[in-house]
């Protein structure tokens, strides 16, 4: 702001005033700051600014980089978060960089409230979070008291998919679960739950898995090991599928004559035309949007008890599901 005055021959202080929209300078005198800001590209540091007010006015993000639904969640997550006046900063679990670390940096930035795409039902660190800062777990139900959540309708979205399976005839039925990844435990139990109700329980089968490509090529090349394929499976999410579509191509399978795949997520991969795949749509508009309003509605009323918010879940047919031979 001192070169700004220097350049445009006024006081720091009517730069200031001009700089913020406030009444004090005239027309002429305004549009020669204005002009000196051009030519010296100044922009006001905002940041700053909210710290000086006491409030960074900023959401944290916590994602990780390799799941695609998490994208499709933040694309959502910055125009939720800027229509209620807030800017959004990320930071991703990744190799060597875990959830304590990561969760640190946004800590560190001063982000006022904490969106949890990531995070682990059996560490303490959602605990912690809830007791200093307002937090909002993504993909799962919050067990600490303070901390809000919003979900997918799992029990919904895999009793559509096992509902879909057992009327084009498969018994069949295996899932590749998704270890500690969000909503897995749901799934797992809800897949449980749909085998019951259609009097398939001595078929279920559960194969321990996690939500990426590497579980669905694991679980792929485990079933062409054995004697006999079961006739479908539901994939922990949409990765896994796709690893799993790949292993029983390499090993000569034909999906899904031979062997029917349904998906979770509905991530933009699911919708190319060689993968065309069968899938549980989640919606990461209505997610991002309630995430949002959870932590902001949070910051202004911290005595809120916990909230838990759940979308809606819709199985989307596409090529990958047919009756089995």
């Amino acid at each position: 702001m001192a070169d700004v005055a220097k350049r445009a021959g006024v006081s720091r202080t009517l730069v200031s005033l001009v700089l913020r929209d406030r009444p004090g300078a005239g027309a002429a005198t305004r549009e020669r700051v204005l002009k000196a800001a051009d030519e010296l590209g100044y922009r006001p540091d905002s940041a700053a600014q909210m710290l000086a007010r006491g409030r960074s006015r900023t959401l944290g993000v916590l994602m990780n980089l390799e799941q695609p639904f998490h994208a499709e969640v933040v694309k959502a997550i910055y125009p939720a978060a800027a229509q209620l006046g807030y800017d959004v900063l990320l930071s991703a679990v990744a190799p060597g960089r875990d959830e304590h670390h990561a969760t640190g940096a946004l800590l560190g930035h001063r982000c006022e409230a904490l969106v949890l795409l990531v995070s682990d039902p059996e560490s303490h660190s959602t605990e912690r979070l809830g007791g200093t800062v307002p937090t909002v777990v993504v993909g799962r139900k919050a067990t600490t008291p303070g901390v809000d959540s919003v979900h997918t309708a799992e029990a919904k979205g895999v009793r559509q998919a096992v509902d879909h399976l057992v009327d084009l005839g498969h018994r069949r039925i295996v899932h590749i679960d998704g270890g500690k990844g969000p909503g897995s435990a749901d799934r797992r139990t809800a897949y449980r739950a749909a085998m019951r109700r259609h009097r398939l329980a001595d078929e279920i089968r559960v194969i321990p898995g996690a939500q990426d490509e590497d579980s669905g090529i694991a679980a792929g090349m485990l079933l062409l090991s054995e004697d006999e394929l079961p006739t479908s499976v539901l994939a922990a999410n949409d990765r896994c599928a796709i690893g799993l579509m790949h292993a029983l191509r390499s090993g000569g399978v034909d999906v899904p004559g031979q062997v029917s795949i349904v998906g979770y997520d509905d991530s933009n991969l699911s919708h190319l035309s060689h993968i065309n795949l069968t899938t549980v749509r989640q919606d990461a508009t209505g997610i991002a949007e309630n995430a949002v309003r959870s932590a902001v509605e949070r910051l202004d009323n911290a005595a809120l008890p916990a909230r838990e918010t759940v979308c809606d879940a819709k199985l989307v047919v596409r090529a990958t599901t047919a009756p089995p031979r």
